[in-house]
């Protein structure tokens, strides 16, 4: 894998040493050999001391040796459900940067949010013999992953979980994320407050709705049905819920969608019918994006830490690997509100 901009890195066809990580980090050889092989009784502050050195210095273990020593593949098979989404790109970024420290590289298969999809690369990955798999399900039904379970093959959820299945799993706070960003709506003098949503099977889609309830619920507003409409998480289903929406007889003031990429669709179907951002209709989105301050106006968001998902995913499955029998854990990590124009309200200022 290509070095990241700002590392230092060894000439082309010049192996950085265990030795230059161990005097780059400040430990023994000793220490850097057990921090990168998985070893118990390195101390968590000496092991992410010696992976920040491996992957400044874009080391690269001799992995034909060491899986021979470790008895074990040296890669991880990653599957997410759109890797046209920034939203996941940026999560692949976190999980090649502790991966690839800890000598690990990664195989990817885009599900395009199909279970079919999903299923053929889970059983390509494992026919591969990757030691673990990084997952963002597809499905809400725990069947196909405990079959992993059962084989042996350790395995993180990622963003999304399904239900009732015990594995490593990392998220964020998205109920109450949304919450905080509707009552923000609403603290600009909003009630009739449209909600496009995602998939009605996923987690985070109900999530994300029950936090837009409970907003409305805390305001002593009702929740008008006619206001919520289901979508796909993509910028055509993104447009078409918005477009059912404005046709109501009393259409919405405001906005909140439920993913970046249908925020795009939003933006669609309220420039082609002319409406003004914010003063018709204000909009706030859940994902912060590159271009979210491209968009006219900027688009007010609720942000993901996505990089630091990838990073926490990473480190899940390289602890599991230390410690196959300790107890499994789940990570949520801060959502933030990020104010910008398109809600009405003044850009700039975080939440």
């Amino acid at each position: 894998m290509p070095a990241r901009l700002g590392r230092t890195a060894a000439p082309d066809g010049v192996r950085v040493t265990v030795r230059q990580v161990a005097s780059h980090a400040g430990v023994s050889t000793a220490t850097v050999s057990r921090a990168l092989a998985g070893s118990t009784g390195v101390a968590e502050s000496l092991r992410r001391r010696v992976l920040d050195a491996a992957a400044t210095l874009n080391y690269r273990p001799n992995r034909a040796a060491r899986s021979l020593r470790a008895r074990r593949s040296l890669t991880v098979g990653v599957v997410i459900p759109d890797i046209q989404n920034f939203f996941f790109t940026g999560i692949l970024g976190g999980l090649e940067h502790v991966l690839q420290a800890g000598g690990y590289a990664f195989l990817l298969g885009n599900s395009d949010g199909r279970a079919d999809r999903e299923r053929l690369y889970i059983e390509t990955l494992r026919e591969e013999g990757v030691a673990g798999l990084i997952i963002v399900p597809t499905q809400s039904e725990p069947h196909e992953y405990r079959e992993l379970q059962a084989a042996g093959v350790p395995l993180v959820t990622l963003d999304r979980s399904a239900n009732g299945l015990s594995v490593d799993h990392v998220t964020v706070t998205n109920r109450e994320g949304v919450r905080d960003a509707v009552r923000h709506l609403i603290a600009l003098g909003h009630e009739r407050i449209g909600f496009v949503g995602g998939p009605e099977h996923l987690n985070v889609a109900q999530d994300r709705l029950a936090g837009y309830e409970e907003a409305l619920t805390i305001a002593a507003i009702p929740v008008d049905r006619s206001l919520i409409q289901s979508s796909d998480f993509q910028q055509s289903g993104g447009r078409a819920a918005t477009d059912a929406l404005l046709r109501l007889p009393r259409s919405p003031t405001a906005l909140f969608v439920a993913n970046n990429l249908m925020t795009l669709g939003a933006f669609e179907a309220l420039h082609e019918r002319k409406l003004r951002i914010p003063d018709d209709v204000a909009v706030v989105s859940f994902d912060d994006m590159p271009w979210a301050t491209s968009l006219h106006p900027p688009l007010t968001a609720v942000a993901q830490p996505t990089f630091e998902l990838g990073v926490t995913a990473a480190q899940l499955l390289l602890d599991r690997f230390r410690e196959p029998h300790r107890p499994f854990r789940r990570v949520v990590l801060e959502t933030q509100l990020i104010v910008r124009g398109s809600c009405g309200s003044r850009a700039g200022s975080r939440a």
